[in-house]
């Protein structure tokens, strides 16, 4: 799941006064870069920024729209902490590449046994964490059997990790995991974020003093502002790493996201700008304009616990109240497709459900009749800070209005929305789920939403059990069916990703299978 807190998106100066290295007289270094600046302000925007880009080849500046709870992966639920972490502090068994393929990191092969319930990893030897201490097979029992225990918050739990039955380490760099049944995704979950290797010594504080195997390491982290990582020279293939230092700066407000890449101030928007700004940079030769995919599930989230939503045919009056084409239209620009069921189409398997419920008042008001609801039915719409929430928040209570559902906008905080509404406190509200095949939080009763279905549950046990291609992609279908017939939320849109980034800058990703920036690809042309 994606979607920071009103942040503010000033440098802090350093002042005469405040510390006497600081003083202009005892740093005429500092008075030439002021007076290179003040040339370079008289030069221009275009040239200015192009001249500052030139003088930090080794240096990039990210933006994002969200600011992380933490820095911890494996226990928070927000798809922006892999954003910074992933790949970067963080590494896994396996990598997910950008066209969505596996490919071994911290295990250099495996096996698998045919009945798809044990895998035999060989892990690459040499490799340490930021710390010193040495990365082995212990490790990787530690932070699995970690995520399995009880009061685990890893988000993948119940999914994954529950369903490992042993972790055997026959030696220093051997890793032997036994499933309780086959999943054909393991190998692909392995790469996710929730699957990365911590340390027993330093896990406990890896939300804000993360340490890892990666190419990057922490150096700071200026809440409601900015992230920055800086090269580790102890990873495995340092020697390849071109940029030094990647400073993730959270900028929310779209007019902000465009004024601080036009300004130089950022290099690269990777993916959540607002569309509107895209035919600006596309017609700026400073930029690059890149559209992909990625394996967000925009939905308008119902809360299944609370009345009268508890009622499928509530929640379908609901589903036929909305018009997925004039939000796409008006909220994201046309980039984006419709969905009728938690799965991307790009993801296996997906089938084209959004016949299902049609766009369709009269039908939503006659449900709403039929279920006893009596009109106006008062509810609070929560919206976090992204602007598909907030303006597709918009859309979405006019739309309800003319059911006869009225709709009071909540607008939050990123850190509000993930302590109240991601903890079942809400009536409705609008997000862009991320996660790849996150279609198994339907079969969890505690996540958020509160669907609980125990033919779902069978479902999901079957689909994961079975190895057979045909039949995999048949119980694919069954429970896409499944989730929209429940119309367990309103499936609205799969957003297309658009990357904007400072021409010159290689190796940013277009697409997102997985929300992650690899930094160590990153290089200045």
């Amino acid at each position: 799941m994606t979607p920071a807190p009103s942040v503010s998106h000033a440098r802090p100066e350093c002042r005469p006064e405040c510390r006497p290295e600081c003083r202009p007289e005892r740093r005429p270094e500092r008075r030439l870069a002021a007076l290179s600046l003040a040339v370079l302000a008289l030069l221009g925007p275009l040239t200015a920024a192009e001249a500052q880009a030139q003088a930090r080849k080794d240096r990039v500046v990210i933006g994002m729209v969200l600011e992380p709870p933490g820095l911890d992966p494996t226990s928070a639920p927000s798809a922006a902490i892999g954003e910074i972490v992933h790949y970067n502090i963080f590494e896994g068994l396996t990598r997910i590449e950008v066209d969505g393929s596996v490919r071994p990191l911290l295990a250099e092969r495996w096996t698998m046994d045919p009945d798809g319930k044990l895998y035999t990893f060989k892990l690459r030897k040499g490799v340490t964490f930021h710390d010193g201490e040495a990365f082995d097979s212990a490790d990787v029992k530690f932070s699995f059997e970690r995520a399995k225990a009880e009061g685990s918050t890893n988000k993948a739990k119940k999914a994954v990790f529950d369903n490992i039955s042993s972790i055997a380490t026959p030696d220093a760099h051997t890793v032997i995991v036994t499933l309780n049944q086959p999943d054909g995704n393991f190998l692909f979950r392995m790469g996710e974020n929730t699957a990365v290797i911590l340390d027993a010594r330093s896990a406990a504080g890896a939300a804000t003093k993360p340490v890892g195997t990666g190419p990057y390491r922490l150096e700071s982290w200026q809440k409601g502002s900015a992230v920055t990582l800086v090269k580790w020279d102890g990873w495995r293939n340092a020697a390849a790493v071109k940029i030094r230092r990647a400073t993730f700066r959270f900028i929310p407000d779209a007019a902000a996201q465009s004024a601080a890449l036009l300004a130089g101030d950022i290099d690269a928007f990777p993916r959540g700008i607002a569309n509107q700004a895209l035919p600006q940079f596309r017609q700026d030769p400073r930029f690059v304009v890149e559209l992909g995919h990625q394996a967000g599930k925009g939905i308008m989230t119902i809360n299944n616990r609370r009345k009268p939503f508890d009622d499928v045919r509530v929640r379908r009056a609901l589903a036929h109240a909305v018009d997925r084409k004039a939000f796409i239209d008006g909220v994201l620009d046309g980039l984006g497709k419709p969905i009728g069921s938690h799965f991307a189409p790009s993801d296996a398997g997906y089938i084209d459900l959004t016949g299902l419920y049609p766009h369709d008042p009269e039908k939503a008001r006659a449900l709403l009749k039929e279920a006893g609801v009596t009109t106006p039915l008062n509810v609070t719409l929560t919206l976090p800070p992204p602007p598909y929430a907030r303006k597709g928040g918009e859309v979405l209570a006019a739309q309800l209005a003319k059911v006869g559902i009225v709709a009071r906008i909540e607008n939050v905080e990123w850190a509000q929305w993930l302590s109240g509404a991601f903890k079942g406190q809400f009536d409705l509200t609008v997000i862009n789920h991320v996660e790849p095949l996150d279609y198994v939080q339907y079969a969890n009763p505690a996540y958020y939403w509160g669907y609980d279905s125990r033919a779902f549950r069978d479902l999901v046990a079957r689909h994961a059990a079975t190895t057979n291609a045909r039949e995999r992609a048949r119980l694919f279908g069954e429970l896409q069916r499944h989730i929209a017939q429940d119309a367990v939320n309103v499936f609205l849109f799969n957003p297309t990703q658009a990357a904007v980034y400072r021409k010159g800058l290689a190796g940013v990703w277009a697409s997102s299978p997985i929300f992650a920036n690899d930094l160590a690809a990153l290089a200045w042309q």
